[in-house]
């Protein structure tokens, strides 16, 4: 009675420039007219990422497959709307291909990376089912005709054999029992194409919490960014499989979700054998064992209401409520699986006035104890593995858990593969700054920015700078701010209008049919480095040398703000032709940018500073002005040093005597 459920991620991290010019990850995005990015992988249905792979053809061309893209939950197949694309057509990363019809609604199919639309295999107002090759993208102009050739031949290798075994594999594996309820299994989505596994950084609901379709569900980190899942399908969230920080490989389940809130305990004993932990067996009741007195039930879930340490267990909407009731979480009763207080707990004791007394509240929490019977050791599964690997008696490890229970820190320690931590040190004046000493993996962007940074090294670039007179640049600042023109805008503006004058500088170096050459780029736009939390991201000013500068502030401003909301569509950050990176602010004064990979040059500008220069007009023969220099990064093998020497001149000179380009 499962019912596969499906999950849509949302980008919710931005990635710096240069995650534009990572390792290729073919494959192919929907988007729909909210700009929701739906990634076509995986995520949306039971096929396997693999079906995004590059199969071989006999003339050794690449043949890249667009499939059939599972557009809702309950879709089977899909009809192809209209190609937006011909055969032969070039395709660039994030261009809508084509219109695709599901049993919800019409969506755009768009591409991730740059190629050439070699053979549609349906064609429009044809269906296929879910996962079915529905056209064949060539990664160079030269191989169409043989990936067209392999196809009609039968020879390329295709996804559906491929997925063939991996799919009898898995069933023919799969001997566990599944409870008879309503459930949905939630697997772990391919977030990009060259995902093989991922991590789940937090889960924004708890076990035993509702879900609505539509609700973030979790967050999980890919080899591209971190992205939000949201669930279609409305239920309860019965066992988390995956916790935060663990990884698992794409496909594998990371969490069940319930139908009815009664089955979440069927759910969850089934969720241990997933997970490959042991199922806790159903014990028959002892008959002669001694009778208890039961206590009342209010007294039972008012004290397993509150854990070790005074931690309150409690859906996050019941914390919520009690906070806009402006009532202590602490001191209601719970009646939720475990003692947990629900929604319905905090507006029921809004109502009746029911709460626990302070005395209650320290009483439940100062009883709380445990002591293991003689002979168990109090250890957590992943510290016994560790110690049994290590082969250290975990007997002798001292506990720091709640009641004494040893941890896989505590075994790290012994090991010494994590430090201690150290006591706070007690003293007089200003209190001591606790500085961070443990390793901490990269982020998928930050492994990212890595890789092409080091790439970057066989690039040969050089450098060139020059100071440029500010003081009519900065009076001309003073007198657009108030109309909300950044300095950041007017900076773009002065770029583009020298670039304008120099191609050769919004060029990049290009190899096509084997042979080395220059591609320019017609249209000229400006990114420029903005820090946000976690990294850098360039928003671009498209088109900066045709446009106003009243057009180019308020476009900023509205960069500025997708930026640190994380929000910028991947065109607003893949676009640039030139970069700027602008450290001025930080009182920086001179610096050189690296160049980013896939362009010819990148601006690095300093901050503004007065020196005194000699004046025969002054009364002392000197006078003061406002300077500040710039140094321009280029990709010698197209952009020579005359090349770069003119740029910077031009750009002097607009800066310096022709503001008139600017206002």
């Amino acid at each position: 009675m499962m019912v596969a459920i499906n999950i849509v991620p949302f980008v919710t991290l931005a990635a710096f420039w240069i995650l534009i010019l990572s390792e290729p990850s073919y494959g192919f995005g929907l988007y729909n007219a909210g700009r929701k990015v739906v990634w076509t992988s995986s995520v949306l249905s039971d096929v396997p990422a693999h079906r995004y792979s590059q199969p071989s053809t006999q003339l050794n061309a690449k043949a890249i497959e667009i499939t059939m893209p599972a557009l809702s939950s309950t879709m089977k197949e899909g009809r192809i709307v209209s190609w937006l694309k011909n055969e032969g057509d070039e395709i660039e990363a994030g261009e809508a291909i084509m219109v695709v019809e599901s049993d919800k609604a019409d969506m755009d199919v768009e591409a991730f990376e740059d190629g050439y639309l070699a053979k549609i295999i349906t064609e429009e107002g044809e269906a296929a089912p879910v996962g079915e090759v529905v056209a064949l993208v060539s990664a160079l102009e030269s191989e169409i005709e043989d990936v067209i050739a392999s196809y009609e031949g039968g020879t390329v290798t295709t996804a559906e054999a491929e997925s063939a075994v991996v799919d009898t594999a898995h069933v023919a594996g799969d001997n566990t029992v599944k409870p008879d309820v309503p459930f949905s299994q939630i697997d772990m989505p391919a977030l990009s194409s060259t995902m093989k596994e991922g991590k789940v950084v937090s889960w924004l609901k708890a076990e035993g919490d509702p879900i609505s379709s539509g609700d973030a569900i979790m967050v999980v980190e890919s080899d591209k960014a971190d992205m939000d899942v949201e669930a279609f399908e409305d239920g309860f969230l019965a066992a988390i499989i995956t916790e935060e920080g663990e990884s698992g490989v794409v496909g594998a389940p990371v969490a069940l979700i319930a139908e009815e809130e009664c089955d979440i305990p069927a759910l969850k004993a089934y969720a241990t054998t997933l997970s490959g932990a042991p199922v806790t067996p159903i014990l028959p009741p002892v008959t002669n064992a001694t009778p208890q007195t039961i206590a009342p039930k209010a007294t039972q879930m008012a004290t397993s209401s509150i854990v070790s340490g005074g931690r309150v267990v409690a859906s996050p909407l019941a914390k919520k409520r009690a906070q806009e009731l402006g009532l202590d979480i602490a001191t209601i009763v719970g009646t939720g699986p475990n003692g947990r207080i629900t929604a319905g707990d905090v507006e029921a004791a809004a109502v009746s006035g029911t709460t626990l007394s302070a005395t209650e509240v320290t009483s439940t929490l100062s009883s709380q104890s445990w002591t293991p019977a003689p002979g168990v050791i109090a250890a957590t599964p992943s510290a016994r593995a560790a110690a049994k690997k290590a082969k250290i008696d975990i007997a002798t490890i001292q506990g720091s858990g709640e009641f004494g229970r040893v941890t896989i820190d505590d075994v790290k320690i012994i090991t010494g593969e994590k430090k201690p931590q150290r006591k706070s040190v007690v003293r007089a004046g200003p209190e001591v700054i606790d500085l961070p000493g443990d390793f901490v993996p990269f982020s998928g962007m930050q492994r990212a920015v890595s890789n092409n940074m080091m790439a970057t090294l066989s690039i040969p670039e050089f450098r060139v700078s020059r100071e440029i007179q500010m003081d009519k640049f900065d009076n001309l600042y003073k007198t657009l701010k108030p109309k909300g023109v950044t300095l950041s805008a007017m900076l773009a503006k002065a770029v583009a209008l020298a670039v304008e004058k120099h191609p050769i500088i919004n060029s990049s170096y290009s190899e096509q049919g084997g042979s080395p050459g220059v591609q320019y780029n017609k249209d000229i736009n400006i990114a420029m480095a903005v820090a946000i939390d976690g990294g850098l991201i360039t928003p671009t000013l498209k088109y900066a040398n045709e446009r106003s500068m009243a057009e180019l502030g308020e476009n900023w401003k509205e960069l500025v703000g997708k930026a640190k909301s994380n929000t910028l569509s991947p065109d607003e950050y893949q676009s640039g032709t030139f970069t700027i990176s602008n450290m001025g602010m930080f009182g920086v004064t001179d610096f050189g940018a690296i160049l980013p990979p896939g362009t010819g040059g990148i601006l690095a500008i300093g901050g503004t500073q007065e020196t005194i220069v000699p004046d025969s007009a002054a009364v002392l023969g000197m006078k003061k002005i406002k300077k500040m220099k710039v140094t321009l990064t280029c990709d010698h093998r197209q952009i020579y040093g005359a090349d770069a020497a003119l740029f910077l001149r031009t750009l002097a000179d607009i800066m310096e005597n022709k503001l008139e380009l600017l206002s």
